[in-house]
């Protein structure tokens, strides 16, 4: 039985040295798949929700998200993407927003009712958009594969050595993995965001003080049907304030060194 513990940990700890990488804040990264595997992914799940979803048709309102769009991708560094983002509003009532591997971001009419102004929409594509230049996504598929092998492996040895109560065991495994690995771990995702996207919009000209109007706009607009932060995916709304108000200094005097003042309007 111990070989076989030592050798599922061998395997992981091979693959953790041979893809180590390191997140624009600095934290520790494990990144198994490449850029040009997250585009190809990106392009065909985009794809695909241009089929499946109705594209807004209103010039105006595909003007004002494209504005608030290029600004931010303008600060992008070539070194995640080069090309030219393409940019499509949803004609949905979910309040949200995407960016994906290969250039692409999605806007959802619904938060267009939510973010208030240029500003505030900024703040939101900002974060998605630190989202792809923090590799966040191929960190998530690398985490997954990776608990995955791991479960495996487990279960293996749990069964080669008829461990009684094995499914009662995996069962407990999955939930203290979910509550203790991967939803942290997908906090910290959009804890980073939140402070990469602050940067991006303050060094695009946008007021990062309205990030912080944002969060309060989101929390009224949930009406408070949130789960508590240790079993959720994302921060509490009072998280990412307190955390982007101790990061406003920095993000004002960006926002006053920036050259360009966005004049975009819905």
């Amino acid at each position: 039985m111990k070989n076989r513990i030592y050798s599922a940990l061998s395997v992981g700890i091979v693959v953790f040295i041979t893809a180590c990488a390191t997140s624009p804040t600095g934290r520790n990264q494990v990144l198994l798949f490449s850029e040009q595997q997250l585009s190809a992914m990106g392009d065909q799940a985009f794809a695909s929700m241009k089929e499946e979803l109705k594209v807004s048709n209103k010039r105006v309102q595909n003007d004002y998200v494209e504005c608030v769009a290029r600004a931010i991708t303008a600060r992008v560094p070539d070194s995640v993407y080069s090309g030219q983002w393409e940019v499509v509003v949803f004609d949905d009532e979910q309040v949200n927003a995407f960016a994906l591997p290969g250039g692409k971001i999605g806007v959802y009419t619904g938060l267009l009712n939510v973010a208030e102004n240029q500003h505030q929409l900024a703040a939101v594509i900002g974060h998605e958009v630190g989202h792809v230049i923090a590799d966040h996504g191929n960190e998530r598929m690398s985490q997954s594969t990776l608990i995955n092998m791991g479960s495996q492996a487990v279960g293996q040895i749990l069964a080669a050595n008829e461990v009684a109560q094995s499914g009662t065991i995996m069962a407990a495994i999955g939930l203290g993995v979910q509550v203790g690995v991967q939803l942290p771990f997908s906090r910290t995702h959009e804890s980073e965001a939140d402070l990469i996207g602050l940067e991006l919009m303050a060094e695009s000209g946008f007021k990062p003080q309205q990030s912080v109007d944002l969060w309060r706009n989101m929390e009224a607009a949930s009406q408070g049907q949130r789960p508590p932060e240790l079993m959720s995916t994302h921060p509490s709304p009072d998280t990412r304030i307190r955390d982007l108000q101790a990061n406003m200094a920095q993000a004002n005097a960006a926002y006053q060194s920036a050259t360009y003042r966005p004049n975009c309007r819905s």
